[in-house]
């Protein structure tokens, strides 16, 4: 009989005001709630985690959580990253595993995230440093945009590279690959969190612009969990509205 303690898991969402694409997105209105506010209820409501807590460095997405009952954490220090921004959050705090939740993906996905978690207590656990979530690519075009990350994996599905470009390269058209785009949701170890934090950024990240590229260079495990979900990401007013469209369908059903 197993006698290993259950992981303390708690969800962080990184929230920055000052979107370079879309100005203040995650204080816009989604049917009666904000982005931010509709993504942390979902976080919370998935009871998944122990806690759930948003992290900003803006006063107004601060005072949004917390005026609904929600808990917020002020950044201390300016970050490039949501993974920076979160590392300065759960530093002293005694967590075991930390997933970060985008902001600006309010249709969160609880089964997903419940095979993200499976993994540590898997057959391998003691091998993972994270985990994130892959999600098939069909379309030629899907393959060739830049700003869907691709990712290969070995037989194991720990993640081997992640690239703008389309992994592996389609030498054969008849190969009979698949190509995967990665989801950017990922369930920390804390201990990988904090190295992520104190390690400089490399040259491969540097290039590719990818954060999770930084782990392996470091020699980071990178399980990888396949979804059919791929998520709605706010990055431009269009997407508002397909989010708006999406929600009223769910609502319909």
């Amino acid at each position: 009989m197993s006698t290993q303690k259950p992981l303390k898991t708690i969800a962080m969402i990184p929230a920055r005001y000052a979107a370079t694409r879309f100005p203040g997105k995650l204080m816009q209105d989604l049917h009666g709630k904000t982005i931010i506010l509709r993504t942390y209820e979902a976080a919370r409501d998935t009871g998944l985690f122990e806690e759930v807590y948003v992290v900003t460095d803006s006063d107004i997405i601060f005072e949004e959580i917390t005026a609904n009952g929600g808990k917020a954490i002020m950044s201390k220090k300016e970050h490039e990253c949501g993974s920076d921004r979160i590392a300065e959050a759960v530093e002293d705090m005694d967590v075991d595993v930390v997933v970060n939740v985008q902001g600006d993906e309010p249709m969160i996905d609880t089964k997903s995230l419940g095979l993200l978690l499976e993994v540590f207590s898997g057959k391998d656990a003691h091998l993972i440093d994270l985990a994130s979530l892959k999600t098939p690519l069909q379309d030629k075009k899907d393959i060739n945009n830049p700003n869907n990350v691709k990712v290969i994996t070995n037989n194991e599905e720990f993640a081997l590279y992640f690239s703008r470009s389309p992994i592996p390269y389609p030498r054969d058209e008849n190969s009979g690959a698949t190509w995967f785009k990665h989801v950017g949701i990922y369930a920390f170890r804390k201990q990988a969190l904090m190295d992520f934090y104190r390690y400089p950024m490399l040259k491969l990240e540097a290039t590719e612009k990818i954060e999770a590229i930084r782990y392996l260079e470091y020699g980071k495990n990178i399980k990888m969990v396949e979804t059919e979900v791929r998520g709605v990401g706010i990055d431009t007013p269009e997407d508002l509205e397909e989010a708006r469209k999406l929600l009223e369908k769910e609502k319909g059903k």
